[in-house]
């Protein structure tokens, strides 16, 4: 239990009241990091997380985040849904799998530094925009991928990715 409130970062209020959300006891942030906890504590090799993030600022998503990266550095699985992360969030991710509306993948494999693996990727899709420098690589991924781009562009991002190397 010691070794969960740690890893968790929630040692310090481990005699705290949980209290009622929004009025008294601990913060959302620190909620969500309990709730991680509880899952924690049966000693899981896979973690799901459906967005953890969602409702935090983005110092308190931050915080999450990082709570995440130390249950993988355990060496457990954590799979987490996330729409539309900012760059600190996306950047904490080793993986992803994208899918377009149908569940069928379109990109799944490693980020890489600073996304440069995925940004490669659609960057080597013709007619595909390149990202502006600075641009927020989530923000230019969900452009890029937008349904609207397959018509135009006249292509299958599903279909491309199971020709691909990554698919491979």
């Amino acid at each position: 239990m010691k070794e969960v409130l740690q890893l968790i970062e929630l040692d310090e209020i481990k005699d705290a009241l949980v209290g009622t959300c929004g009025v008294s006891g601990i913060s959302t942030e620190q909620r969500k990091r309990l709730t991680i906890a509880v899952e924690l504590v049966s000693n899981p090799s896979i973690i799901f997380m459906d967005e953890p993030t969602t409702g935090l600022d983005v110092r308190a998503a931050v915080v999450v985040m990082r709570v995440v990266k130390n249950i993988v550095s355990t060496k457990r699985t954590v799979v987490c849904t996330s729409h539309q992360p900012s760059i600190d969030i996306f950047e904490a991710f080793n993986e992803i799998i994208l899918m377009k509306r149908g569940g069928q993948i379109i990109y799944s494999g490693e980020l890489g530094q600073n996304s440069c693996n995925l940004i490669e990727y659609f960057e080597g899709i013709p007619g595909v925009s390149k990202i502006k420098e600075n641009y927020n690589p989530a923000t230019w991924m969900l452009k890029v991928i937008n349904p609207s781009v397959e018509v135009e562009l006249e292509v299958d991002f599903a279909h491309l990715y199971k020709e691909s190397h990554l698919y491979q």
